[in-house]
């Protein structure tokens, strides 16, 4: 009788070499796939020579780097190439030496009750259409902005690149901006605009004198702003320097924000020129993460209880659609989005642009200050010139500054107060479809055909 022959128990099993091909196989897809597709965001030509020593010296007590928020997305669809820093340094300073034309508006002046003025919707639309250039447009300071002359001074004297941020209600940290070429300091200003509370904060930790008629942490001017006189609502301050920097900075060419929450990691001087000069844009922010429609934004926003007064949020948004607005389509294009992420902003102080921020102010001063849900209405409406956009992938964003969580424990007499709990509604903005004058909008977003 012959002697039988066996197979390895290996191969005995069709299932067992069918699984161990089908994961070998997956293995090397997915290994050649994140090779082959991974694109840096941030590209520099050459090095630069950046300053070694840190900017300031925190006390262990105040924890500057307490919450950072990781960052998981490194690789980009649209990378950013920066150019050499000292050749970027000589374009920019000759750009603003060389700045010439009206930059400015007719800014209406006059007194009124609120720091934004009071104007019915009607009449902030009127002022969309710009053609022409002898009207006055509202762009707040119809009360003072309560700061000293020494600061006002100072920023008067800001004639090239301004950095802004703010901290109203101490909510956040001031933390130092890294990556800076060796002469950016010389060329680029850094205010911190901050209320009494972040003042007494700032003190506490013996970060400044009280005694002092100006302060000074590393790289940031810090800018004492009385809001006693201002809004109630510590968000709603914030906004002055956010989006009227070209008012409180008539001199400057160029201007970033950067929300207190953020900590810039390239040097500005790069980004103004990647994200603005290269492109002759009037303005570059980054694109939402998540959402394209404002709707979605406007949704979120009462879901996420981002502001607790749902029916003014209602309001709002019936407002808008009432008088226009649309969602996103490729009609819109170029612009990719009608939702940025507002934490980032660097902008040119050009007409266009400044008239657009002035807009945009007036809507936050009627409504709240939640500038993702007037941009695009704001933009969409600009006549007879719309601002000049580069609306970058968030994974740029990501990449030039790092985030981390606001202030856990608030000090007390904080004056972070939202929207009116007494108004608060559903947290659905437009639960059992509530919002009739958005009927056509929302089937437009959800890709529903209707008849007019």
């Amino acid at each position: 009788m012959g002697k039988a022959t066996s197979k390895p128990l290996l191969f005995q099993s069709k299932l067992l070499c069918f699984s161990l091909l089908y994961l070998s196989t997956t293995f090397f897809l997915a290994l050649y796939s994140s090779l082959s597709s991974t694109t840096k965001c941030l590209f520099r030509s050459s090095p630069f020579d950046p300053i070694q020593s840190p900017l300031f010296s925190y006390p262990p007590t105040y924890g500057e780097h307490k919450y950072a928020i990781p960052t998981l997305r490194s690789s980009c669809n649209s990378p950013v190439f920066f150019s050499d820093y000292w050749v970027v340094l000589k374009e920019i300073q000759e750009l603003c030496r060389n700045s010439t034309g009206a930059r400015h508006p007719k800014y209406m002046q006059g007194t009124d009750a609120s720091f934004g003025g009071t104007f019915s919707t009607q009449k902030r639309i009127s002022y969309f259409d710009y053609s022409d250039v002898s009207v006055e447009l509202p762009c707040g300071f119809f009360k003072e902005f309560p700061i000293s002359n020494y600061d006002r001074l100072a920023m008067e004297k800001c004639n090239g690149v301004v950095v802004v941020s703010a901290i109203f209600g101490d909510h956040d940290k001031i933390r130092q901006p890294k990556g800076l070429g060796s002469k950016t300091l010389d060329n680029v200003c850094f205010f911190m605009f901050v209320d009494d509370s972040t003042l007494k904060g700032l003190d506490r930790h013996n970060l400044i004198t009280r005694k002092s008629k100006e302060y000074s942490i590393g790289a940031w001017r810090i800018v004492s702003v009385s809001s006693e006189n201002l809004y109630e609502n510590a968000a709603m301050n914030g906004v002055i320097p956010k989006h009227l920097a070209h008012r409180l900075f008539p001199n400057s060419i160029y201007s970033i924000w950067i929300d207190a929450k953020l900590q810039l990691v390239v040097d500005p001087l790069l980004l103004i020129h990647s994200l603005v000069v290269s492109g002759n844009v009037d303005m570059a922010v980054s694109r939402h993460p998540y959402f394209v429609h404002t709707m979605e934004e406007a949704m979120a926003t009462a879901r996420w209880k981002k502001w607790l007064d749902v029916d003014s949020l209602k309001k709002q948004m019936e407002t808008y659609c009432e008088n226009g607005l649309q969602p996103w389509t490729p009609n819109k294009l170029p612009y990719p989005s009608d939702v940025p992420d507002s934490a980032l902003i660097l902008r040119k102080h050009s007409l266009i642009s400044n008239q657009f921020s002035c807009l945009l102010f007036n809507e936050l001063a009627a409504f709240n200050p939640r500038d993702q849900l007037a941009f695009a209405f704001v933009r969409d409406h600009m006549n007879p010139n719309k601002p000049k956009l580069n609306m970058f992938d968030v994974e740029v964003f990501e990449q030039v500054a790092l985030e981390f969580r606001h202030n856990i424990k608030q000090v007390s007499g904080s004056t972070s107060n939202q929207g009116s709990r007494s108004n608060r509604a559903s947290p659905d903005l437009c639960v059992n479809s509530s919002c009739s004058r958005c009927h056509s909008y929302l089937l437009k977003m959800w890709g529903e055909s209707y008849e007019q």
